[in-house]
Protein backbone atom coordinates (compact mmCIF):
# COMPACT_ATOMS: atom_id res chain seq x y z
CA UNK A 1 0.00 0.00 0.00
CA UNK A 2 1.83 2.65 -1.14
CA UNK A 3 1.31 5.85 0.57
CA UNK A 4 3.44 8.56 1.86
CA UNK A 5 3.87 11.31 4.69
CA UNK A 6 6.17 14.16 3.16
CA UNK A 7 8.94 15.75 5.51
CA UNK A 8 8.68 19.60 5.13
CA UNK A 9 9.63 23.00 7.39
CA UNK A 10 11.52 25.88 6.55
CA UNK A 11 15.53 25.45 5.61
CA UNK A 12 17.52 24.23 8.93
CA UNK A 13 15.05 23.16 10.90
CA UNK A 14 16.41 19.58 10.90
CA UNK A 15 14.74 17.19 8.13
CA UNK A 16 17.20 15.91 6.66
CA UNK A 17 18.43 15.25 9.64
CA UNK A 18 15.63 13.21 10.85
CA UNK A 19 15.10 11.92 7.65
CA UNK A 20 18.78 10.09 8.21
CA UNK A 21 18.11 8.77 11.26
CA UNK A 22 14.58 7.30 9.99
CA UNK A 23 15.82 5.49 6.77
CA UNK A 24 19.58 4.10 5.46
CA UNK A 25 18.89 6.53 2.61
CA UNK A 26 21.43 9.05 3.05
CA UNK A 27 19.48 12.79 2.53
CA UNK A 28 22.65 15.30 2.42
CA UNK A 29 22.13 17.07 5.79
CA UNK A 30 24.36 20.52 5.40
CA UNK A 31 24.12 23.66 7.58
CA UNK A 32 22.81 25.80 4.29
CA UNK A 33 19.04 26.22 2.69
CA UNK A 34 18.53 23.67 -0.50
CA UNK A 35 20.61 20.73 0.50
CA UNK A 36 17.65 18.42 -0.40
CA UNK A 37 16.88 19.17 -3.87
CA UNK A 38 15.54 16.14 -4.77
CA UNK A 39 12.97 14.61 -2.19
CA UNK A 40 14.55 11.93 -0.70
CA UNK A 41 12.33 8.61 -0.20
CA UNK A 42 12.87 6.62 2.50
CA UNK A 43 10.92 2.80 3.07
CA UNK A 44 10.39 2.79 6.60
CA UNK A 45 9.94 -0.03 8.91
CA UNK A 46 6.65 0.33 11.53
CA UNK A 47 8.22 -0.92 15.17
CA UNK A 48 5.50 -3.23 16.49
CA UNK A 49 6.04 -5.21 19.79
CA UNK A 50 3.12 -7.63 18.62
CA UNK A 51 5.42 -8.67 15.67
CA UNK A 52 8.13 -9.52 17.83
CA UNK A 53 5.72 -11.57 19.98
CA UNK A 54 4.54 -13.46 17.24
CA UNK A 55 8.05 -13.99 15.31
CA UNK A 56 8.82 -15.30 19.02
CA UNK A 57 5.66 -17.57 19.44
CA UNK A 58 6.16 -19.02 15.64
CA UNK A 59 9.72 -18.90 15.35
CA UNK A 60 9.10 -18.24 11.13
CA UNK A 61 11.42 -18.94 8.32
CA UNK A 62 11.07 -15.11 7.12
CA UNK A 63 9.42 -11.78 8.52
CA UNK A 64 7.92 -9.00 7.01
CA UNK A 65 7.06 -6.24 8.94
CA UNK A 66 4.93 -3.16 8.00
CA UNK A 67 6.46 -0.01 6.53
CA UNK A 68 5.59 3.63 5.53
CA UNK A 69 6.91 5.83 3.40
CA UNK A 70 8.35 9.21 3.97
CA UNK A 71 9.73 11.87 1.97
CA UNK A 72 12.09 14.50 2.81
CA UNK A 73 11.55 17.46 0.50
CA UNK A 74 13.57 20.58 -0.08
CA UNK A 75 12.88 23.37 2.73
CA UNK A 76 10.40 26.40 1.56
CA UNK A 77 10.87 30.25 1.92
CA UNK A 78 8.58 32.65 2.06
CA UNK A 79 7.18 33.50 -1.39
CA UNK A 80 6.99 29.79 -2.83
CA UNK A 81 3.60 30.23 -3.66
CA UNK A 82 5.16 32.63 -6.43
CA UNK A 83 8.10 30.51 -7.46
CA UNK A 84 10.57 31.53 -4.49
CA UNK A 85 13.62 29.63 -4.04
CA UNK A 86 12.29 26.19 -4.60
CA UNK A 87 8.65 26.88 -4.39
CA UNK A 88 7.16 25.18 -7.51
CA UNK A 89 8.77 21.79 -6.85
CA UNK A 90 8.35 22.03 -3.16
CA UNK A 91 4.83 22.59 -4.12
CA UNK A 92 4.65 19.85 -6.38
CA UNK A 93 6.30 17.12 -4.24
CA UNK A 94 3.71 18.22 -1.41
CA UNK A 95 0.85 17.83 -3.05
CA UNK A 96 2.03 14.13 -4.15
CA UNK A 97 2.43 13.14 -0.40
CA UNK A 98 -1.01 11.63 1.32
CA UNK A 99 0.39 13.70 4.61
CA UNK A 100 2.30 16.11 6.26
CA UNK A 101 5.50 15.74 8.66
CA UNK A 102 5.83 19.34 9.35
CA UNK A 103 9.14 19.85 11.08
CA UNK A 104 9.73 23.09 13.56
CA UNK A 105 12.79 23.89 15.02
CA UNK A 106 12.74 24.95 18.77
CA UNK A 107 16.42 24.87 19.87
CA UNK A 108 18.44 27.96 20.28
CA UNK A 109 22.31 27.26 18.78
CA UNK A 110 24.07 29.98 17.19
CA UNK A 111 26.48 27.56 15.20
CA UNK A 112 23.23 26.54 12.91
CA UNK A 113 21.77 29.32 10.97
CA UNK A 114 17.81 30.43 10.80
CA UNK A 115 16.62 31.36 7.10
CA UNK A 116 14.97 34.72 8.61
CA UNK A 117 17.62 35.07 11.41
CA UNK A 118 16.10 34.00 15.11
CA UNK A 119 14.23 31.29 16.06
CA UNK A 120 10.57 31.34 15.70
CA UNK A 121 8.47 28.37 15.27
CA UNK A 122 5.01 29.70 15.45
CA UNK A 123 6.25 31.98 12.54
CA UNK A 124 7.62 29.59 10.76
CA UNK A 125 4.82 27.40 10.72
CA UNK A 126 2.69 30.27 9.53
CA UNK A 127 5.08 31.01 6.51
CA UNK A 128 4.77 27.64 5.50
CA UNK A 129 0.88 27.83 6.32
CA UNK A 130 0.34 31.18 4.04
CA UNK A 131 2.09 29.72 1.61
CA UNK A 132 -0.07 26.25 1.28
CA UNK A 133 -3.00 28.55 1.78
CA UNK A 134 -1.87 31.23 -1.03
CA UNK A 135 -1.70 27.90 -3.76
CA UNK A 136 -5.15 26.36 -2.36
CA UNK A 137 -6.98 29.91 -2.66
CA UNK A 138 -5.67 29.75 -6.44
CA UNK A 139 -6.57 26.54 -6.69
CA UNK A 140 -10.26 27.10 -5.10
CA UNK A 141 -10.88 30.13 -6.71
CA UNK A 142 -10.15 28.73 -10.26
CA UNK A 143 -12.57 26.83 -9.86
CA UNK A 144 -15.43 28.79 -8.31
CA UNK A 145 -15.17 31.00 -11.19
CA UNK A 146 -15.90 27.88 -13.67
CA UNK A 147 -18.18 26.15 -11.67
CA UNK A 148 -20.19 29.30 -10.66
CA UNK A 149 -21.44 29.33 -14.30
CA UNK A 150 -22.37 25.71 -14.30
CA UNK A 151 -24.62 26.53 -11.53
CA UNK A 152 -26.37 29.57 -13.03
CA UNK A 153 -26.77 28.76 -16.56
CA UNK A 154 -27.59 25.09 -16.44
CA UNK A 155 -29.22 24.92 -13.29
CA UNK A 156 -26.85 21.60 -12.41
CA UNK A 157 -27.45 20.18 -8.87
CA UNK A 158 -23.74 19.07 -8.56
CA UNK A 159 -22.26 22.25 -9.42
CA UNK A 160 -24.60 24.11 -6.97
CA UNK A 161 -23.14 21.14 -4.55
CA UNK A 162 -19.89 21.82 -5.53
CA UNK A 163 -20.44 25.53 -5.54
CA UNK A 164 -21.23 25.56 -1.83
CA UNK A 165 -18.24 23.52 -1.06
CA UNK A 166 -15.93 25.67 -2.73
CA UNK A 167 -17.57 28.58 -1.21
CA UNK A 168 -16.97 27.70 2.35
CA UNK A 169 -13.23 26.23 1.25
CA UNK A 170 -12.88 30.05 0.09
CA UNK A 171 -14.05 31.92 3.16
CA UNK A 172 -11.71 29.80 5.59
CA UNK A 173 -8.47 30.24 3.51
CA UNK A 174 -9.36 33.77 3.52
CA UNK A 175 -9.28 34.06 7.30
CA UNK A 176 -5.75 31.72 7.22
CA UNK A 177 -7.33 28.02 8.49
CA UNK A 178 -6.63 25.52 6.43
CA UNK A 179 -9.04 23.45 3.91
CA UNK A 180 -8.94 20.31 6.93
CA UNK A 181 -11.02 23.06 9.07
CA UNK A 182 -13.59 23.18 6.67
CA UNK A 183 -16.74 20.33 7.38
CA UNK A 184 -18.85 18.65 4.96
CA UNK A 185 -21.56 16.92 5.46
CA UNK A 186 -22.80 14.46 2.49
CA UNK A 187 -20.51 11.78 1.05
CA UNK A 188 -21.16 13.52 -2.54
CA UNK A 189 -19.25 17.10 -0.49
CA UNK A 190 -16.76 14.56 0.89
CA UNK A 191 -15.93 13.20 -2.69
CA UNK A 192 -15.59 16.60 -4.21
CA UNK A 193 -13.24 18.00 -1.17
CA UNK A 194 -11.08 14.93 -1.32
CA UNK A 195 -11.01 15.19 -5.38
CA UNK A 196 -9.48 19.09 -5.16
CA UNK A 197 -6.45 17.57 -3.95
CA UNK A 198 -5.97 21.00 -1.75
CA UNK A 199 -2.18 21.10 0.03
CA UNK A 200 -3.64 22.21 3.52
CA UNK A 201 -6.38 19.54 3.17
CA UNK A 202 -3.41 16.69 3.92
CA UNK A 203 -3.30 15.50 7.82
CA UNK A 204 -0.32 17.01 9.35
CA UNK A 205 1.88 16.01 12.60
CA UNK A 206 4.11 19.06 13.57
CA UNK A 207 7.14 17.94 15.10
CA UNK A 208 9.17 20.21 17.48
CA UNK A 209 13.00 19.75 16.93
CA UNK A 210 14.36 20.51 20.47
CA UNK A 211 17.42 19.88 21.86
CA UNK A 212 18.86 17.01 24.32
CA UNK A 213 17.64 18.54 27.36
CA UNK A 214 13.87 19.54 26.28
CA UNK A 215 13.66 16.14 24.68
CA UNK A 216 11.48 14.46 27.75
CA UNK A 217 9.26 17.72 28.87
CA UNK A 218 9.89 20.35 25.99
CA UNK A 219 10.23 23.69 26.25
CA UNK A 220 8.98 27.35 25.93
CA UNK A 221 9.02 26.59 22.27
CA UNK A 222 7.14 23.52 22.05
CA UNK A 223 4.67 25.62 24.41
CA UNK A 224 4.56 28.12 21.93
CA UNK A 225 3.46 25.59 19.02
CA UNK A 226 0.79 23.58 21.38
CA UNK A 227 -1.42 26.71 22.07
CA UNK A 228 -0.91 28.27 17.94
CA UNK A 229 -2.56 24.56 16.98
CA UNK A 230 -4.87 24.30 19.59
CA UNK A 231 -7.90 25.06 17.34
CA UNK A 232 -6.29 23.03 14.30
CA UNK A 233 -7.04 19.20 13.99
CA UNK A 234 -3.44 18.15 13.94
CA UNK A 235 -0.84 16.18 16.55
CA UNK A 236 2.66 17.20 17.92
CA UNK A 237 5.45 15.11 18.99
CA UNK A 238 8.44 16.44 21.05
CA UNK A 239 11.95 14.70 18.78
CA UNK A 240 15.53 15.80 19.50
CA UNK A 241 16.48 15.00 16.19
CA UNK A 242 20.82 15.38 16.79
CA UNK A 243 19.87 13.05 19.47
CA UNK A 244 18.06 10.76 17.83
CA UNK A 245 21.21 10.59 15.07
CA UNK A 246 23.97 9.84 18.03
CA UNK A 247 21.44 7.23 19.04
CA UNK A 248 21.18 5.89 15.43
CA UNK A 249 25.06 5.38 15.53
CA UNK A 250 25.33 3.25 18.98
CA UNK A 251 25.75 -0.32 17.28
CA UNK A 252 23.89 -2.39 19.81
CA UNK A 253 20.27 -2.17 21.10
CA UNK A 254 21.62 -2.86 24.49
CA UNK A 255 22.93 0.98 24.02
CA UNK A 256 20.55 2.27 22.32
CA UNK A 257 18.10 1.99 25.35
CA UNK A 258 21.27 2.53 28.09
CA UNK A 259 20.98 6.27 26.06
CA UNK A 260 17.50 6.69 26.49
CA UNK A 261 17.35 5.60 30.01
CA UNK A 262 19.88 8.09 30.89
CA UNK A 263 18.03 10.88 28.95
CA UNK A 264 14.40 9.68 30.50
CA UNK A 265 13.16 8.41 28.08
CA UNK A 266 11.24 5.11 27.00
CA UNK A 267 11.32 5.12 23.36
CA UNK A 268 12.79 6.86 20.97
CA UNK A 269 11.36 9.79 19.11
CA UNK A 270 11.88 8.12 16.24
CA UNK A 271 10.14 4.98 16.70
CA UNK A 272 7.44 7.62 18.37
CA UNK A 273 7.52 9.28 14.99
CA UNK A 274 7.25 6.81 12.68
CA UNK A 275 4.14 5.16 14.21
CA UNK A 276 2.82 8.71 14.37
CA UNK A 277 3.44 8.74 10.72
CA UNK A 278 1.61 5.61 10.21
CA UNK A 279 -1.34 6.15 12.33
CA UNK A 280 -1.50 10.01 10.51
CA UNK A 281 -1.83 7.73 7.32
CA UNK A 282 -4.84 6.24 9.02
CA UNK A 283 -2.87 2.85 8.60
CA UNK A 284 -3.66 -0.26 10.37
CA UNK A 285 -1.97 -3.54 10.56
CA UNK A 286 -3.37 -6.99 10.30
CA UNK A 287 -1.28 -10.25 10.62
CA UNK A 288 -0.45 -13.64 9.36
CA UNK A 289 1.17 -16.17 11.32
CA UNK A 290 2.44 -19.48 10.97
CA UNK A 291 5.93 -21.66 10.77
CA UNK A 292 6.39 -20.20 7.39
CA UNK A 293 6.14 -16.78 7.72
CA UNK A 294 4.87 -14.30 10.19
CA UNK A 295 3.95 -11.05 8.14
CA UNK A 296 2.11 -7.42 9.12
CA UNK A 297 -0.61 -6.18 6.52
CA UNK A 298 -0.82 -2.80 6.16
CA UNK A 299 -4.68 -1.63 5.35
CA UNK A 300 -6.52 1.56 5.45
CA UNK A 301 -8.76 1.80 8.73
CA UNK A 302 -12.10 0.95 8.05
CA UNK A 303 -11.30 -2.07 5.22
CA UNK A 304 -13.43 -4.60 4.82
CA UNK A 305 -12.34 -8.33 4.90
CA UNK A 306 -12.33 -8.75 1.07
CA UNK A 307 -10.65 -5.11 0.50
CA UNK A 308 -7.65 -6.88 3.43
CA UNK A 309 -7.82 -9.99 1.57
CA UNK A 310 -6.58 -8.59 -2.09
CA UNK A 311 -3.92 -6.56 -0.45
CA UNK A 312 -2.40 -10.26 -0.11
CA UNK A 313 -3.57 -10.91 -3.65
CA UNK A 314 -6.18 -9.56 -6.06
CA UNK A 315 -7.47 -13.21 -6.48
CA UNK A 316 -8.45 -13.43 -2.67
CA UNK A 317 -10.44 -10.62 -2.79
CA UNK A 318 -11.92 -11.56 -5.89
CA UNK A 319 -12.81 -15.43 -4.81
CA UNK A 320 -13.16 -14.03 -1.00
CA UNK A 321 -15.32 -17.03 0.87
CA UNK A 322 -14.60 -15.91 4.98
CA UNK A 323 -12.48 -14.37 6.84
CA UNK A 324 -10.63 -16.15 9.59
CA UNK A 325 -10.12 -14.36 12.36
CA UNK A 326 -8.02 -14.79 15.81
CA UNK A 327 -8.02 -11.92 17.90
CA UNK A 328 -4.31 -10.84 18.49
CA UNK A 329 -4.67 -11.59 22.42
CA UNK A 330 -6.38 -14.25 22.27
CA UNK A 331 -3.36 -15.64 20.40
CA UNK A 332 -0.99 -14.36 22.76
CA UNK A 333 -3.08 -15.27 26.03
CA UNK A 334 -3.71 -18.95 25.20
CA UNK A 335 -0.60 -19.81 22.77
CA UNK A 336 -1.40 -20.06 19.50
CA UNK A 337 -4.03 -20.85 16.97
CA UNK A 338 -4.66 -24.65 17.74
CA UNK A 339 -5.19 -23.48 21.73
CA UNK A 340 -7.57 -20.65 20.12
CA UNK A 341 -9.65 -22.66 17.80
CA UNK A 342 -10.03 -25.30 20.85
CA UNK A 343 -11.63 -22.83 23.24
CA UNK A 344 -13.89 -21.97 20.53
CA UNK A 345 -11.98 -18.15 20.12
CA UNK A 346 -11.68 -18.10 16.44
CA UNK A 347 -14.19 -16.32 14.33
CA UNK A 348 -15.73 -16.65 10.84
CA UNK A 349 -16.39 -13.42 8.89
CA UNK A 350 -18.14 -12.29 6.25
CA UNK A 351 -18.08 -9.81 3.25
CA UNK A 352 -19.06 -6.75 5.34
CA UNK A 353 -16.27 -7.74 8.34
CA UNK A 354 -14.38 -4.36 9.35
CA UNK A 355 -10.77 -5.64 9.80
CA UNK A 356 -9.61 -4.56 13.28
CA UNK A 357 -5.83 -3.21 14.25
CA UNK A 358 -3.95 -6.49 15.47
CA UNK A 359 -6.34 -9.13 13.99
CA UNK A 360 -4.62 -12.25 12.88
CA UNK A 361 -6.49 -13.33 9.51
CA UNK A 362 -7.10 -16.28 7.56
CA UNK A 363 -8.55 -16.08 4.36
CA UNK A 364 -10.92 -18.77 2.05
CA UNK A 365 -11.36 -17.89 -1.45
CA UNK A 366 -12.20 -19.61 -4.51
CA UNK A 367 -11.76 -18.60 -7.80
Amino acid sequence: MSLQCGIVGLPNVGKSTLFNCLSNAKAQSANFPFCTIEPNVGVITVPDERLNKLVEMCNPRSIVPATVEIVDIAGLVKGASRGEGLGNKFLANIRETDAIIHVLRCFDDDNITHVDGSVDPVRDKEIIDAELQIKDLETVENRLAKTLKQAQTGGDKVAKMQVGVLQKLKEALEQGKPARSVTVDTPDEQKFLKELFLLTSKPVLYVCNVDEASAKDGNHYVDQVREAIKDEDALLLIVAAQTESEIAELETWEERQEFLEAAGLEESGISRLIKAAYNLLQLQTYFTAGPDEVRAWTFRRGMKAPQCAGIIHTDFEKGFIRAEVIKYDDYVTLGGENPVKDAGKMGVEGKEYVVQDGDIMHFRFNV
